[in-house]
């Protein structure tokens, strides 16, 4: 009988740009999973020298050149274990994404990614070459022979072929894949199906953290070589993975493996936001956060957020009544701060409203009061809650939705000042649901019940709400995923059973506002369609076929 293969699989968060830092730290894990899992090969993941994704850093030959120098001293390093480890790879005039095989203090063999994906957030054609004599990689450990693909080169049969041809019963895929909801289950399906078809295992390594707007989620996985796919790996969380390998049965025996206890979609997401801010602002030199808290479920979910992904502690509320503010919302800011042991200050804004009206009533005089007016108290809070980011050091959280951000139910300048924006990617009906789902967990609710029971409104003037201006949520949400997620077209939302005049109205809302969107804060992406680096459409456009 032949002697398992154990596999260490680094799920952890390997920051883009910090190479010095990265290479010390593979340099590290290679040595504890060697010595303390005794491990015979451990993978990281995609780029993990560089961090994925480098972007335009990858067009800097210095940068290149020491992710060279840097991959040269991991492999000086490796002695007693196989390493295999993602870097750029310049050669020339040209870069691939590369994993290197790592041992006896050289490097053994290089492969280089076949399949660049070119869609969505991803932009690898505009960096890595493909290699026209480039295929299948496999290396020997003791009797197993093993095979390496990169990726998005799983989603095509042909690499993963070619490694079995050459003799793999395991293929090795470390990976960086963006997080977003009802991937793991399309991804999970793929794996059943290659190892099914291909007979060979599989060990499937994702990448965890935050960058910029994009979350990786990690949720690692192996499948056996019958099409058996084992439970992922805790999501959003750094740990080290071991399993060991049967190469007679092609199958996987977990040694160390934390799984998710919740793996609902609610679960998931909220875990995305939170890790998503966590790390945007440790990466970003933040330990502190503020946000304006008006008593409504868009600043009320963020506030717990915030609390979850930095401490109570390091973060501040800040009411801003205005004339119109009701004093339920104020009522509600505090008991939600209170509940949650968070700073609660609070500065009106009648003063900077009143100072902006007066001086602008020379040339405002015989105009009627409009949306102008309304905006300038939004305004007016935006400044104050700059002063305060300014002055104390903390980043600024605006609390925008994905609804309003596509319609334009946002005041540029005004609400929408942040550095952050950690709704940027819910819809407004799943900001209630996740609001909904977090007052199940962890004890007492986080968000008082009167905040979701609410109707949602601006209060930029008397007895305002939101469905003033716009459809129901639940409307315009179902038109809004259907146009901005799924691409239909106009005459497709309407055949779904969407009022004309409706539909015309939000895609018109959708059209016009998207300067609005290109000046928008980061904010984590959760969906299929985030908008930002995946949904990129031009300001000035004149294209009006729906």
């Amino acid at each position: 009988m032949s002697k398992p293969l154990r596999i260490a699989m680094a799920q952890f968060d390997f920051p883009v740009g910090a190479v010095a830092q990265n290479s010390d730290r593979i340099i590290e894990l290679i040595a504890q999973a060697r010595d303390e899992l005794g491990a015979d090969v451990v993978l990281f993941p995609e780029l993990a020298v560089s961090g994925y994704p480098p972007e335009d850093l990858l067009l800097r030959p210095g940068f290149l050149a020491h992710c060279e120098q840097a991959i040269g001293r991991i492999a000086a390093s490796v002695q007693g274990i196989a390493a295999v480890v993602g870097w750029p790879q310049s050669a020339g005039s040209v870069v691939y994404n590369a994993a290197s095989v790592l041992r006896d203090g050289r490097i053994e063999t290089t492969y280089r990614k076949r399949e660049l994906p070119n869609y969505a957030v991803f932009d690898e054609r505009r960096y890595f070459d493909v290699d026209p004599d480039g295929g299948a990689c496999t290396f020997q450990i003791g009797e197993v022979t093993l095979g390496l693909v990169i990726c998005e080169d799983l989603w095509f049969s042909e690499p993963l072929d070619d490694s079995v041809r050459d003799g793999a019963q395991l293929v090795l895929v470390p990976n960086a894949s963006p997080y977003e909801r009802g991937k793991h289950a399309q991804r999970d399906a793929l794996l059943a199906e290659r190892t099914r078809d291909s007979g060979a295992a599989i060990a499937y390594l994702n990448v965890v953290g935050g960058q910029d707007a994009l979350v990786f989620d990690g949720a690692s996985v192996v499948a056996d070589g019958d099409g058996t796919v084992h439970p992922a790996a805790a999501a959003f969380t750094e740990q080290w993975l071991a399993v060991d390998f049967d190469p007679e049965g092609r199958r996987f025996t977990p040694v160390l493996w934390m799984d998710d206890g919740d793996e609902s979609m609610d679960a998931l997401a909220w875990r995305a936001v939170v890790r998503g801010m966590q790390d945007y602002c440790r990466k970003n030199g933040f330990s502190k956060v503020l946000l304006g808290l008006s008593g409504g479920i868009d600043s009320a979910l963020v506030l717990a957020i915030a609390v979850d992904a930095m401490g109570a502690g390091n973060v501040t509320a800040v009411r801003l009544p205005s004339r119109y503010t009701a004093d339920l919302s104020n009522d509600l800011a505090a008991e939600q701060c209170a509940a949650l042991g968070v700073q609660l200050e609070t500065i009106a804004i009648e003063p900077a409203f009143e100072g902006f009206l007066k001086a602008l009533e020379p040339v405002f005089a015989g105009t009627e009061p409009d949306i102008t007016e309304e905006n300038l108290q939004s305004r007016s809070r935006g400044a104050i809650l700059m002063a305060l980011s300014n002055k104390f050091g903390g980043l600024l959280l605006t609390t925008g939705n994905k609804s309003e951000y596509a319609v334009g139910y946002a005041t540029i300048y005004g609400d929408m000042c942040g550095g952050y924006a950690p709704l940027k990617d819910l819809y407004k009906t799943e900001v209630f649901g996740l609001a909904k789902w977090r007052n199940t967990v962890g004890g007492a609710p986080v968000i008082p019940p009167a905040v979701i029971a609410r109707p949602p409104s601006a209060e930029l003037r008397p007895d305002q709400t939101d469905q003033d201006s716009l459809p129901a949520y639940d409307v315009l949400d179902g038109i809004l995923y259907r146009y901005v997620d799924q691409e239909q077209s106009r005459e497709e939302i309407v055949a779904a059973g969407y009022a004309a005049e409706v539909v015309d109205k939000v895609l018109r809302l959708v059209r016009i506002n998207e300067w609005k969107r290109h000046q928008a804060a980061p904010g984590p992406k959760v969906s299929r369609r985030a908008f930002g680096r995946e949904r990129r459409y031009p300001i000035t456009n004149g294209y009006r076929g729906e």
